[in-house]
C-alpha cells in the first residue's frame, strides 16, 4: 500500500476538513474555527514569527482590540477605510463610538509615545501578532483566503531617514529566506502613490525613491504598480505563485512619512537636542496567517513537513495482544516531545494504515507480536512506504534529528544562510 494513495485534494477547505484542521460556521461568517490539529500549525508558525523577530531585534507588544473611533479619524482610516470596519455606538454612552481594530498600526504610536525617545533608540522595531477584523463583503469570503477575522504578523519600525534603506533590505532578505523554507519563489512589486494619498508630492517622491533604492541595493527584480500604494505611503509587495499558478500578495514593507509620524505627533530627540520626526516602516512577512496556511495546504496537498505536521507519528497496533507495548512506545514518543496519535482500536491493520495515510501523517509505526517480542517497531514513511524495523530508541533518535534538521534549515534560511 503506497503512502501516495490518498485522493488528491487541491482546495484547502477540503484538505482542512479531511485533516480536521478547521471549520467554518454560519454563526461567524468569514471567521475560522481552529480545531486542535489546526492550532498546532498556527502555533508552530507563530513560533517561527517570534524567533524571526527576536533574532532581528524586534520587541513584541500587544495592543487593545477595541478602541475609540477618534484613533482612526486621526490616522485617516475613518475616511479611507470605514466601509471595511466593524464599529458601534457604546450602548452605555451614546457619545462614544468604538471600533474593532482592522489594523495594528495606529496603536503602536501610543507605545512609542509613552516615553521620550532618543536617536540612539532608533531603529525601534515593535512587533505584534494581532487579531484583526475587517468587514469584507459576504460574497467575497472564501475559506482562509479571504476572511473577516485575520491574524497579522505586523511590525512597525521607527527609523531615522538614513536607516530606511538598510531596514528595508533586511525585510526583503527575511521575506526571501522565509518563503524559501517552503519552496515558494518570491517576486517584488513597488506600489506607488494612489489618487487619494495623504501628504505632499515631495514626501511621496522621497518615500518612493527610498524604497526603490532599497530594492536595487537588495539585488531583487521588481516591477512597478503605479497608483497601487496605500493612502499614507508607497509599499513593496512580496508576491508568490502557488501550486495552481495563482499570484498572491503576501509580505509587505510600507514606508510612512505621514500617517503615523505626523498625525500622532511621533518624535525623537536628535544629536543636537532638537525634536525630529521619525519615518515608519510597516512590515509583515506572512501577510496573514490564515491566507498563508491556506496556500501552504494547497501547495503541499496537506503533506506538511515533519516539523509542522500536527501529528508526526501514528502508532498502529495489529492486535489487542500488543496494547501494553504500543502504550510503552507511545510513552517514548511523548517523552521525546514528538507529536503522536495512538490507534489501538479493534480494526484491521489495513484500515488503520489507510486512515493514517489519509491524514498525511509523516511516519507510521506498526506494532504486532513480532515487534513486541524483539522490542522493535515496523516503520512506514509517507511517500516511501515500508522502511523496515528499528529499535524504538533508534527511531525516536532519527525523528528528533529530522525535526531538528528541519528547524535548523529554518534557522539557516532565516539568518540568510
Amino acid at each position: 500500500m503506497s503512502n501516495d494513495s490518498p485522493e488528491k485534494l487541491t482546495d484547502h477547505r477540503d484538505i482542512g476538513r479531511e485533516l480536521d484542521l478547521f471549520s467554518f460556521h454560519e454563526i461567524a461568517p468569514g471567521a475560522p474555527f481552529w480545531h486542535p490539529k489546526g492550532i498546532v500549525i498556527f502555533k508552530e508558525l507563530e513560533k517561527i514569527a517570534r524567533e524571526m523577530n527576536q533574532r532581528e531585534g524586534y520587541l513584541e507588544i500587544s495592543t487593545p482590540i477595541l478602541v475609540k473611533k477618534e484613533v482612526f479619524e486621526k490616522s485617516g482610516h475613518w475616511d479611507h477605510y470605514r466601509d471595511n470596519m466593524f464599529y458601534f455606538e457604546n450602548p452605555r454612552d451614546e457619545k462614544e463610538m468604538l471600533v474593532i481594530k482592522p489594523m495594528n498600526c495606529p496603536e503602536s504610536t501610543y507605545v512609542f509615545n509613552t516615553k521620550v525617545r532618543s536617536y540612539r533608540d532608533l531603529p525601534l522595531r515593535l512587533a505584534e501578532i494581532g487579531r484583526l477584523h475587517r468587514n469584507e463583503l459576504s460574497g467575497t469570503l472564501g475559506g482562509l483566503f479571504r476572511v473577516r477575522q485575520i491574524t497579522m504578523d505586523d511590525a512597525h519600525i521607527y527609523v531615522r531617514p538614513n536607516q530606511v534603506a538598510q531596514e528595508v533590505i533586511n525585510i526583503i532578505r527575511t521575506i526571501n529566506n522565509f518563503y524559501s523554507i517552503f519552496g515558494f519563489p518570491t517576486s517584488y512589486v513597488l506600489a506607488t502613490k494612489p489618487k487619494n494619498a495623504l501628504g505632499t508630492k515631495d514626501e511621496w517622491e522621497i518615500a518612493e525613491r527610498s524604497l526603490e533604492t532599497a530594492l536595487k541595493r537588495a539585488g531583487v527584480k521588481y516591477s512597478i504598480a503605479a497608483g497601487e500604494g496605500v493612502f499614507y505611503g508607497p509599499k513593496i509587495e512580496a508576491h508568490l505563485n502557488d501550486s495552481q499558478g495563482r499570484d498572491w500578495q503576501m509580505g509587505t514593507a510600507q514606508l510612512d512619512l505621514v500617517m503615523l509620524p505626523k498625525q500622532f505627533d511621533v518624535a525623537y530627540t536628535d544629536e543636537d537636542g532638537g525634536r525630529k520626526m521619525p519615518w515608519v516602516i510597516h512590515r509583515a512577512v506572512f501577510g496573514s496567517f490564515e491566507r498563508f496556511i491556506g496556500i501552504l495546504l494547497e501547495h503541499t496537498e496537506g503533506r506538511l513537513p515533519l516539523w509542522l505536521s500536527p501529528v508526526q507519528v501514528a502508532v498502529l497496533s495489529i492486535s489487542d495482544k500488543v496494547q501494553d507495548y504500543t502504550r510503552s512506545v507511545s510513552g517514548e514518543l511523548d517523552k521525546a516531545g514528538i507529536r503522536f496519535e495512538l490507534n489501538d482500536r479493534n480494526e484491521s491493520i489495513g484500515k488503520k494504515i489507510r486512515d493514517a495515510e489519509l491524514q498525511r501523517i509523516p511516519y507510521l509505526v506498526v506494532i504486532g507480536e513480532k515487534e513486541k517480542s524483539t522490542n522493535n517497531v515496523a516503520i512506514r514513511k509517507r511517500g516511501e512506504g515500508d522502511k523496515g524495523q528499528e529499535k524504538i530508541e533508534e527511531f525516536v533518535r532519527k525523528v528528533k534529528l529530522e525535526i531538528r534538521e528541519k528547524n535548523s534549515d529554518c534557522t539557516l534560511n532565516l539568518n540568510g544562510g
